[in-house]
Order: structure tokens, then C-alpha cells, then sequence
């Protein structure tokens, strides 16, 4: 009964610590990405006009409608270098209530036309050893461009430059960090030639209104030339992976486990040795077969019920315990929580009684099958 209910205490534990790091990855991602992101199928980018971005933001949910323009590009802080992504959104990007996890340095703003600023990933900033405080030095941005005469030697033909002034740091997910410095929309633009073309828009849904319903209603406004991801379906395949991974930590969890409840077996066949002769009394007694069967698979069924109720009742008061009080840490400095998060769901508490439950009963039926075929005659 220990060992069941230990391997119960354990399932419910690692399953809620998944779930939890599940909602952190969520959490740290919805306050990066849009809450719905809509996208060309067909190539990367898209030509937009007011008429068309006027449908979307007159669609009913929609709050706030951000256009994107967003591609590689090299940049360049004093005599460092870095490759990264370059991402122009429009003014009211930041009243998308953006950053709000996580950490930032420095004024959040992305400046005026004839000033831009940007928002740099603190991982690019460690890269170029990016200084906020100097106001002399501003950071390089390069972009590849077609030459106008095909035989140039001139390297300045080959790439558009400008300069950008940093206005701050975001520290969100390293993937993020790494990555992304954030600019105004007119200056990548007109860096990157884009004109009228968009890479794609960020939509913020209304306070109270289903993010699925304003999903479907886009859907049918734009049609199959384009998509309409959720936060969930921008990271879909990170998602997924987690899940996996849960799944296979509940078999793996669920065999070991099973491997505990030898001792089930083993202490029931021992008992169906030991009471042979009572056993044989009973039938002789007129009991028949089934019931001998049943006497012993409910004393299996008590030691998994009971088992299950103590392990289930340990993990919910220790995950309990975590969830307000973080008795566990994660151990890094740099992290945005400096617990292991945790998240319980009646569904594991499900499945997970039904595991125990099933292999314990599976543990059991042999012993009582043994136990049936004693005969009156061993007495």
C-alpha cells in the first residue's frame, strides 16, 4: 500500500509541475505574441490597404489591429556584430499591454519618425555590448538589397543602412531575448523597401469576448488566402512537445508503478498459500469458486483504493504547499519565477486513479485465481 501510494504522490506531482510549466511558457509567450496573429499563406509577405485593414478592425471583438513588418537583419553596436530579427510594428503596438511579463530596462518606447527607438532583446544587447546611458552611440542596422548595376564593386550598393537609437531592454524567454529587437514600423519600412506590403497583423481582442469567436469571424472575413493563429497555434509544435513529454512521463511513472505492485502480488500469493486450508474450508463450506476469487481481489481493490486515496490526498496538499509557498526553487538567478510552478487538474487525478487502480486490480487477479482452484480435499 506505501508503494502505491507513493507512485500515486509522485504521478500527481510531476503531472501538475508539467502543467504549470505549461501555463509559465504561456504566459511568458502571450505577453511577446499577439493574441491572434494573421498571416499570408502563400509567401511571407502581403500588400495591405486602409480599406482592407478597416474591415479588420471593424470586425466585432476587434480592440486593436497592429501592422508587422518583420525580417533578419545585421546589426552593429560600436565593433560588435550580431544577425537578429527585426520586427516594425505601429504605434499602438505597446497598448497591446506587451511586455507585461518578464523584465524590462530602460524607457519602453519606440520614439517618433524623426527619432525611432527600439526595444532590444537583452540577449542581443549582451551581444553587442549595448549600453543604454551613452547617447552618443547608436546602433547600426543593415539589410541586403539588390544592386542597381548588376557588376558594382561598390559594397554600399549591396545592403540599406540606418541607424537607431535604444531605448530599452526586455528580458521575456531566451528564444525572444536572443532574437528580437522591436522597432517603429516606418523605419523598417523604409529600411527594408516593404512599401505597402506587411508580413503580417496582430489583432487584441476586446476585454470579455472569446478570442475563438473573433478567430472564426476573421476567418470567414479573409478566406483561405490567409491565417488566423492564437497564441497556442504560433508555438504549436513547443505546445505539442510538452505534452508528449507528459505522456510519456505518466507510462514511464505508470511501469514503474506497475513494478511496485510485484509487491501486491507476491504479498497476496503468499496469503493464498498460507490460508490454503481456510480457504479449502470455505469451499467446503459450500463456498463457491467466484466468491473465493472475489474475497481476494477486493483485498486488492482495498489496498488500491486506499492507496490511491492517500497518494492523491499527499500530492494535492504537497502541490498545494509548492503553488503558495515555492518550498522547491529552480535554482537559477536569472529566472522569471523563482519557483517550480504547478497547476493542478482534476483530469490527472483521473487518469491517475485509474492507472493505479487498473494495474493494482491486474496485480491482484492472479493471486485470486490461484487462491479458486484450492479444493475441499486439501484440507
Amino acid at each position: 500500500m506505501i508503494g502505491v501510494a507513493v507512485g500515486t504522490m509522485a504521478l500527481v506531482i510531476v503531472l501538475s509541475v508539467f502543467n504549470g510549466l505549461e501555463d509559465l511558457i504561456r504566459s511568458l509567450y502571450a505577453s511577446f505574441d499577439a493574441e491572434l496573429k494573421i498571416e499570408s499563406v502563400k509567401g511571407k509577405s502581403f500588400e495591405v490597404t486602409e480599406e482592407w485593414l478597416d474591415q479588420i478592425r471593424n470586425t466585432e471583438g476587434v480592440e486593436i489591429l497592429t501592422e508587422v513588418i518583420e525580417d533578419n537583419a545585421l546589426f552593429k553596436y560600436k565593433d560588435y556584430q550580431h544577425l537578429a530579427r527585426l520586427k516594425g510594428v505601429s504605434d499602438n503596438y505597446l497598448k497591446q499591454g506587451r511586455f507585461e511579463e518578464g523584465y524590462i530596462w530602460g524607457q519602453l518606447e519606440l520614439g517618433t519618425d524623426t527619432q525611432p527607438k527600439a526595444i532590444i532583446g537583452r540577449g542581443v544587447g549582451f551581444y553587442l555590448s549595448m549600453d543604454l546611458d551613452n547617447e552618443f552611440e547608436l546602433l547600426q542596422v543593415f539589410y541586403p538589397k539588390a544592386p542597381r548595376n548588376a557588376g558594382t564593386l561598390d559594397p554600399r550598393q549591396l545592403y540599406a543602412r540606418d541607424v537607431i537609437k535604444p531605448s530599452a531592454f526586455f528580458s521575456i524567454e531566451k528564444e525572444f531575448d536572443d532574437n528580437y529587437i522591436i522597432a517603429p514600423i516606418n523605419f523598417v519600412k523604409d529600411l527594408l523597401n516593404y512599401g505597402a506590403k506587411r508580413t503580417s497583423v496582430e489583432i487584441k481582442v476586446e476585454d470579455g469576448v472569446k478570442i475563438s469567436s473573433v478567430k472564426k469571424r476573421l476567418k470567414t472575413i479573409l478566406g483561405e488566402d490567409f491565417s488566423v493563429k492564437d497564441t497556442d497555434e504560433q508555438h504549436a509544435g513547443l505546445l505539442r512537445t510538452i505534452k508528449v513529454e507528459k505522456l510519456f512521463v505518466f507510462i514511464t511513472l505508470s511501469f514503474i508503478l506497475a513494478v511496485a505492485s510485484f509487491n501486491i502480488f507476491f504479498s497476496l500469493s503468499m496469503m493464498a498459500i498460507e490460508k490454503k486450508k481456510d480457504t479449502a474450508v470455505l469451499i467446503a463450506m459450500g463456498a463457491k469458486a467466484k466468491l473465493i476469487k472475489q474475497i481476494y481481489i477486493k483485498q486488492g481493490a482495498i489496498i488500491a483504493f486506499t492507496g490511491a486515496t492517500i497518494g492523491l490526498a499527499l500530492g494535492f496538499i504537497i502541490c498545494l504547499i509548492q503553488d503558495r509557498y515555492g518550498i522547491v526553487s529552480l535554482g537559477i538567478s536569472s529566472s522569471v519565477i523563482d519557483n517550480y510552478p504547478v497547476k493542478m487538474i482534476w483530469t490527472d487525478f483521473l487518469w491517475t486513479s485509474i492507472a493505479v487502480i487498473t494495474i493494482t486490480f491486474v496485480a491482484s487477479y492472479r493471486p485470486a485465481v490461484i487462491a479458486s482452484r484450492v479444493k475441499s480435499t486439501d484440507l
